[in-house]
C-alpha cells in the first residue's frame, strides 16, 4: 500500500509541472527555423506584399492552387472554422494562401477564390519562377501532374501550414488535417 501511494503522489506531482515550450503546442513547434524568413509576392488587389507587412499579427501562411480538388478547399474551411472559434481574437490573425498555380490562379480567381472562405484572408501570386523561389525558400514540395479533363492537370505540393508570431518569427507548421479546435488553441498560445 506504501508503494502505491507513492507511486500515486509521484504521478500526481508530475501531471502538476507546468506545459513546457517543446510539449504545448499540438503542432509541431519550429521556432528558430533557419528557412522561411521572406516572402515577396502580389496579393489579389495587385499590391505587392511581404511578411513585414503583417508584423502586430500572427500569420498562417498555406501553399495550395484553387484547382485543388480536396486539400486545398477543406484546409481553407479549416481555417475559416478556427477563426470562428478565436473569436474577437481572430483580428489579430492574418491567413495567407500562396497560389503554386499561378498559370490559371490569376489575381482575378484569387480575388473571388480566397475571401470566399473569409474576407480577411489575403490570396498572394507571382510568376512562374517567384513561386517557384518561393516554394522552395519555405521548403514546399510541388509539381504539375498531367491529368484527365477539363483543367489539363493537377498540383501535387505539401498540404501543411506555417504560422509566424506577432514579431514575424517563424513559430509552428500545421500538418494537414489539424483539427480547426487544435488550431486554435496553438494560435492562442500564439497571440
Amino acid at each position: 500500500m506504501r508503494y502505491f501511494l507513492l507511486g500515486l503522489c509521484i504521478t500526481v506531482l508530475m501531471a502538476c509541472q507546468p506545459a513546457t515550450e517543446a510539449n504545448r503546442y499540438v503542432a509541431t513547434d519550429i521556432t528558430g527555423a533557419d528557412f522561411a524568413q521572406t516572402l515577396s509576392l502580389t496579393d489579389h488587389s495587385g499590391k505587392p506584399r511581404s511578411l513585414a507587412d503583417f508584423k502586430g499579427k500572427a500569420v498562417v501562411l498555406f501553399f495550395g492552387y484553387t484547382h485543388c480538388p480536396d486539400v486545398c478547399p477543406t484546409t481553407m474551411l479549416d481555417l475559416k472554422k478556427t477563426m470562428k472559434l478565436l473569436g474577437a481574437r481572430a483580428d489579430e490573425l492574418q491567413v495567407l494562401f500562396v497560389t503554386l498555380d499561378p498559370e490559371r490562379d490569376t489575381q482575378a480567381v484569387l480575388a473571388q477564390f480566397v475571401p470566399s472562405f473569409d474576407k480577411r484572408f489575403i490570396g498572394l501570386r507571382g510568376n512562374e519562377q517567384e513561386t517557384a523561389a518561393t516554394a522552395a525558400n519555405f521548403k514546399i514540395y510541388a509539381k504539375k501532374v498531367d491529368a484527365q479533363g477539363k483543367g489539363g492537370y493537377t498540383v501535387d505540393h505539401s498540404a501543411g501550414m506555417y504560422v509566424f508570431d506577432k514579431a514575424g518569427k517563424i513559430r509552428l507548421y500545421i500538418d494537414y488535417g489539424e483539427k480547426p479546435a487544435d488550431i486554435a488553441h496553438d494560435l492562442k498560445l500564439i497571440l
